[in-house]
């Protein structure tokens, strides 16, 4: 028998093959309320399994509207109903933080949320999927996986005084770029493994998704034992596994980093932003927000004060870590410094909660993701770094180093980074039902459909969401955009969430194709599931020029361009049914 990695183990298939496999776990979230009503829309009346669902709400909590509000009310119902045992009320905690509750060695584990890879950290395999999705498994009990290739990151060393996990996944994101990990499963190995404990594990797994990974995941080992108090029987790959890439890092040669603006991939070594002014600074969320990150904060601002024009927020991952803080005098160092002490929730790293910035401020955060808007406005410019180093800029200030020192760092890896491009109003990017986005990279589900949105219109309501489609792209998008219209776009498209909103909205409108570089694993799942065709093809995208006649033929798996034929591969028939069926509800219908 060969040799497997981790992943061809957990769906016992190689490389490349498509499997149907029952979830151990399915999360979701807010998006809840959402799920329930395409799950009605399938057919679906009783979930398959209740006993595979977790439920958290989290992202609004508390919410700040009367829609939300609404919302959760609908989901405790529902939850009663449906006899859903795993439930975890407004404020409970992050789901992903609450998930640490649940998740164990060997397990398959799929949520409604694209950092679901965070649970990686327990030996399972955990990934995002969207909505539709959801409601799927919710009916079936089980979804299609394809097995990803691997690369296999082999840690040696151990991270120095003043470097954190945050830094290590911002170094390894920046050094293979945020579409590096496209579809791919990371494994973590080495003697350097051994130094990092579940929480550090969690922020690096957590960021998987941010370098477009399908899941990231650490062995079951001494450390994870340690973690539950007994011993966990773990899957783990064979020495002599084959991998699509290899990287060996030495954690003693790694320096504290950010990621600059507006991209995560767009990583700095702190000593090359220093003295960067900052108005507005955050330590929480999913990734950061465990006790260890609230005492690394705590440390730098015990007995001191923030400047008065600083913004300041700390984000509990869970109520029991807000408690602990609370037990061990940290609230109160938070308080009497001038920061926030908030609710554990999601809302402000997606920009529905408080903590908003300002236009033209700059902001220092321990969140997963700095695009445009992603904190709610735009205007604003948002650096990634760990908790330490958040903590000490904002009582700078100013970007400093965590070290306390003035190092020459410089960050060593360059790669070809791009901003997506925003459309002027006076540029049209429309020809002949094509629109031509070939020269842009990284246009996200932000972009796509603005996050503060995620909650005020269902993907459910695609009428709903046309008028916001691609607003924070090209303005002139959404009133446009036809039936069988065509898509040419560049590398990593849909980068970003799992919010299935703007892949609704595309089918929604007839758009019969989206042509791209490379796209990102979850927008690529969503679209199948609404019946929208991404086809990767490189070459037919630089081929491309504004105005040539393109066509395309699903069932040959050819696309024309002004007489030039590109080849790409067909779906399975299984998938080919989908589109078929114009989407996973229809098809749900129809063959369940």
């Amino acid at each position: 028998m060969s040799k497997q990695t981790f992943v061809e183990k957990i769906f016992g298939a190689p490389t490349g093959s498509i499997v149907f496999k029952r979830p151990d776990i399915i999360l979701s979230h807010d998006n809840t309320a959402s799920i329930s009503r395409t799950f009605q829309k399938m057919g679906g009346e009783k979930v398959a399994n209740p006993d595979q669902l977790l439920i958290v709400l989290d992202h609004n909590a508390p919410p700040t509207n009367a829609k939300l509000a609404n919302d959760y009310q609908y989901i405790r119902g529902l939850v009663k109903e449906m006899g859903i045992s795993k439930f975890h009320d407004a404020g409970k905690g992050i789901c992903h933080q609450i998930m640490a509750d649940y998740a164990k060695p060997g397990m398959v584990i799929v949520g409604s949320d694209s950092h679901t890879c965070t649970a990686g950290a327990f030996n399972a395999f955990a990934a995002g999927i969207d909505r539709t999705e959801t409601a799927g498994l919710w009916k079936q009990g089980e979804t299609w996986f394809r097995v990803p290739e691997s690369i296999k990151i082999t840690l040696s060393g151990k991270l120095q005084k003043g470097v954190y996990a945050k830094d290590l996944s911002l170094w390894i994101i920046g050094m293979i770029g945020s579409s590096g990990g496209d579809y791919k499963s990371i494994e973590y190995h080495g003697e350097g493994v051994k130094t990092l404990n579940i929480s550090q594990r969690m922020t690096i797994a957590n960021l998987a998704s941010e370098m477009g990974a399908k899941n990231a995941v650490f062995p079951s080992d001494d450390v994870l034992d340690e973690y539950y108090c007994s011993h966990m029987e773990g899957i783990w790959a064979d020495e002599g596994a084959s991998y699509s890439r290899e990287i060996k890092i030495n954690l003693d040669e790694i320096f504290p980093v950010v990621a600059a603006p507006h991209q995560v991939d767009n990583v700095k070594a702190v000593s090359e932003v220093l003295g960067t002014k900052i108005n507005h600074a955050m330590v929480g969320t999913c990734t950061n927000g465990r006790l260890e990150d609230l005492q690394e904060a705590a440390k730098v601002l015990k007995g001191k004060s923030l400047p008065e024009d600083m913004i300041m927020l700390i984000v509990p991952a869970s109520r029991e870590i807000y408690k602990q803080a609370l037990r061990d005098g940290l609230a109160e160092i938070f308080v009497e410094s001038g920061a926030h002490l908030l609710a554990s929730s999601c809302g402000p790293c997606l920009g529905t909660g408080q903590g908003i910035p300002a236009d033209n401020v700059n902001v220092i955060s321990t969140a997963n993701r700095n695009f445009k808007g992603r904190m709610g406005n735009k205007e604003a410019n948002v650096y990634l770094a760990s908790p330490a180093t958040v903590a000490h800029s904002a009582l700078a200030g100013e970007i400093v180093d965590p070290r306390g020192i003035v190092s020459h760092d410089k960050y060593p890896y360059s790669i070809e980074k791009s901003d997506t491009i925003e459309i002027n109003k006076e540029e049209d990017r429309y020809s002949g039902g094509i629109w031509n986005y070939s020269d842009t990279n990284n246009l996200n589900t932000d972009q796509m459909f603005a996050g503060n949105l995620t909650y005020a219109v269902l993907s459910s309501e695609p009428e709903k969401i046309m008028p916001h489609l691609f607003k924070g792209f090209d303005e002139s998008f959404s009133e446009r955009v036809s039936e069988n219209d065509v898509i040419i776009a560049g590398a990593n498209f849909g980068c970003g969430s799992s919010r299935e909103h703007p892949a609704v909205g595309l089918a929604h409108a007839g758009v019969k194709a989206v042509i791209c570089k490379s796209v990102n694993r979850i927008f690529y799942r969503s679209s199948v599931n609404q019946g929208l065709p991404i086809i990767i093809l490189p070459e037919a995208v630089e081929a491309y020029k504004q105005g040539d006649k393109v066509e395309v033929d699903l069932e040959k798996g050819t696309v024309n361009i002004s007489g030039k034929e590109f080849k790409f591969s067909p779906l399975p028939e299984k998938l080919m049914n989908i589109f078929r069926s114009k989407g996973l509800v229809n098809y749900i219908k129809a063959y369940a």
